[in-house]
């Protein structure tokens, strides 16, 4: 049996979508103290920089961070080619970000009949088609990193479909762009590990409900729905994600794990 050692990850270079995220944020933090260094990409700078101020410094150099809006197919052009200038090449990409929308956005929490197409195209830019272009284009910088890997964070909503009681008498939702963006990033993160590999390896975590101040109404309901009887913390998602990014899981490709607590195995 050979050996098992996660300081592996010394020296990677991981790229993280959605990098200021709550989520993301824990991520690069593990993925630092191990040593990698960390690339952020999101659509603001400053909570950017506030994420990098507290990582550890790491000798693979410095952490970076670049600013883009991923619903935007030109800046994600640009990305590529100032990432292949700074680095050339690089080991992990994880693509993190996603549209959420929100509760004030018309068209996106709503009866089906009045959610929008805008907030669906929308919600499939950054959700999906940018993770494609992401993986298309950044494939050959991957190619020349050390066991390279891509991760994709989807979500229990695309695999399961709704419960709508969760959100009686709620200003909540779940919109069925959301839902179908998910699910489709899911099987594309399955065609894809068919397809790049065995140079690169590829897999999918779908992250349950996270605590994020939610209605309390909402979180005693959820929570009754869940076997391990609550909702997770950032730190669930990122350790299972730095997991899938390590050597840890080298034998693992196609997947789509279920981070959720065990809400999806009733």
């Amino acid at each position: 049996m050979g050996d098992i050692d996660i300081h592996k990850i010394s020296g990677k270079v991981a790229v993280i979508t959605g990098g200021a995220g709550h989520i993301a944020t824990q991520y690069c933090q593990l993925f630092a103290r191990l040593g990698g260094r960390c690339v952020l990409v999101d659509r603001d700078q400053e909570p950017m920089d506030t994420v990098i101020a507290g990582l550890p410094k790491v000798t693979a150099g410095e952490h970076l961070r670049y600013v883009v809006d991923l619903a935007d197919n030109s800046q994600i052009d640009s990305f590529v080619d100032a990432i292949t200038d700074e680095l050339g090449a690089f080991d992990v990409l994880v693509n993190n970000a996603a549209f959420t929308g929100d509760t004030n956005m018309s068209g996106w929490v709503s009866d089906f009949d009045d959610q929008s197409l805008d907030a669906w195209n929308a919600a499939m830019s950054v959700n999906l088609t940018a993770v494609f272009l992401l993986c298309q284009r950044l494939r050959p910088l991957l190619t020349k990193g050390q066991s390279p890997c891509i991760l994709n964070i989807a979500s229990i909503y695309g695999v399961l479909g709704p419960d709508m009681s969760l959100y009686e008498d709620l200003e909540m939702g779940n919109p069925a762009a959301y839902a179908a963006s998910k699910g489709g990033l899911v099987q594309l993160s399955r065609w894809l590990a068919t397809v790049l590999s065995p140079n690169i390896r590829v897999n999918c975590i779908s992250a349950g409900g996270i605590v994020r101040g939610q209605d309390p109404k909402f979180v005693n309901r959820y929570n009754a729905r869940v076997p391990l009887g609550r909702m997770g913390v950032e730190s669930d998602i990122a350790k299972a994600m730095l997991f899938m990014t390590s050597d840890l899981s080298s034998y693992v490709a196609g997947q789509n794990l279920m981070v959720d607590g065990g809400f999806s195995s009733w």
